[in-house]
C-alpha cells in the first residue's frame, strides 16, 4: 500500500525535529523540562511535551498541537514558520490562497503582515530601461528571498508580468506610465465584441518590433489595430499580425500609485502642445 505524500511529509518533519534535538545535545527529558517551564510561563499545560509524546512525534508520524509545535520551535531555536513548512503549511502562500475565498463585504486584510520570505526578482537584466514598456519575466536574471508575500504570485507559468515605461502613454490616463501589469498568457487571442465601458474592454500586452506596449486591440484581416486610450497623445497603429505585432496576453491585474498623475503639459506631443505649436505658426 502506497503511503500518501502528506503522511510522508509528517514523518519527514518528525525526523527533522529529532535531528534538531540531537544536534543540540538535548535528551527527551530535557525537552520535557524546558516545555514545562514554557507551559508554566504561559499558564497552559498544552505547551508541555512529554517524552512519550515527543517519541510519537519523532518516529510515529504524530502531528504536534500548535502549542507543542511552538514549544519545540522555541526549545530547538528555530523559526516556528519553518517547522510549519515541514508539515506542509507554508505561510508565504496565504496571500495567494486569499483568492480561494471571496467574502461578500469589503474589509481590511492583514495577511501580508504575517508574511515572511518569498521568491521575487532581485536582479534584472542590465538592459532594462524604465522608459520603455517591458516584459519583466524576460528581464529577471536572478530570484531572491525577501519579505513580500504578495509577490509570490510572480512565480507562475500562467502569468507573465509587464511594466509600462515612463515614455509609454498608450493607455494614459487609464494605465499611466510606471504601471505594473499581470498578463494572462492563455488569453492571447483578441476577443471581438461590443463593450459597455472602457473598463470592460480587454486590454492586451503586445510585443512589436519596437518593443512592448499595451492597448485595446482589434483584428482586420491579417492586420491588428492597436487602439490607444482616446485621451492619450499616441496615435492608432495598424500592424501586420503576427509578423509585426504579437499579443502576449490579456492584462488581468495592475499595480499603480495614485496621486502621481502627470500634468497634461508634461505629456509628449499632447493635444495642448499641438495647439500651441499651431498658434505659433
Amino acid at each position: 500500500m502506497q503511503v500518501p505524500e502528506s503522511k510522508l511529509a509528517v514523518f519527514a518533519a518528525g525526523a527533522n525535529l529529532r535531528n534538531l534535538r540531537e544536534r543540540l545535545g538535548l535528551t527527551m527529558r530535557e525537552v520535557e523540562s524546558a516545555s514545562l517551564r514554557i507551559a508554566e510561563r504561559h499558564v497552559n499545560d498544552e505547551f508541555s511535551v512529554s517524552p512519550s509524546r515527543l517519541s510519537d512525534i519523532e518516529t510515529k508520524g504524530s502531528v504536534p498541537s500548535i502549542f507543542r509545535l511552538y514549544s519545540l520551535a522555541v526549545i530547538y531555536r528555530c523559526d516556528v514558520r519553518e517547522v510549519l513548512c515541514w508539515y506542509g503549511i507554508d505561510l508565504g502562500l496565504s496571500a495567494a490562497d486569499l483568492n480561494l475565498n471571496l467574502p461578500p463585504r469589503s474589509h481590511i486584510t492583514e495577511t501580508e503582515q504575517g508574511a515572511f520570505a518569498v521568491k521575487i526578482p532581485t536582479r534584472l537584466d542590465p538592459a532594462f530601461d524604465p522608459r520603455r514598456s517591458s516584459n519583466l519575466s524576460r528581464m529577471v536574471e536572478q530570484w531572491g528571498t525577501v519579505p513580500l508575500a504578495h509577490l509570490s504570485n510572480f512565480i507562475s507559468e500562467k502569468y507573465t508580468y509587464g511594466y509600462i515605461g515612463s515614455e509609454d502613454f498608450t493607455m494614459y490616463p487609464l494605465l499611466p506610465p510606471g504601471t505594473f501589469l499581470q498578463v494572462d498568457e492563455s488569453r492571447s487571442q483578441v476577443v471581438p465584441g461590443t463593450w459597455r465601458s472602457e473598463y470592460e474592454r480587454p486590454i492586451y500586452f503586445v510585443e512589436t518590433r519596437e518593443g512592448y506596449t499595451c492597448s485595446w486591440c482589434s483584428l482586420k484581416g491579417d492586420h491588428i489595430v492597436l487602439q490607444p486610450h482616446p485621451l492619450s497623445p499616441v496615435i492608432v497603429r495598424v500592424l501586420r499580425h503576427p509578423q509585426e505585432a504579437e499579443v502576449v496576453g490579456q492584462v488581468v491585474g495592475i499595480a499603480l500609485k495614485l496621486g502621481e498623475w502627470l500634468p497634461v503639459e508634461s505629456l509628449p506631443d499632447s493635444k495642448s502642445e499641438s495647439k500651441e505649436r499651431a498658434a505659433l505658426n
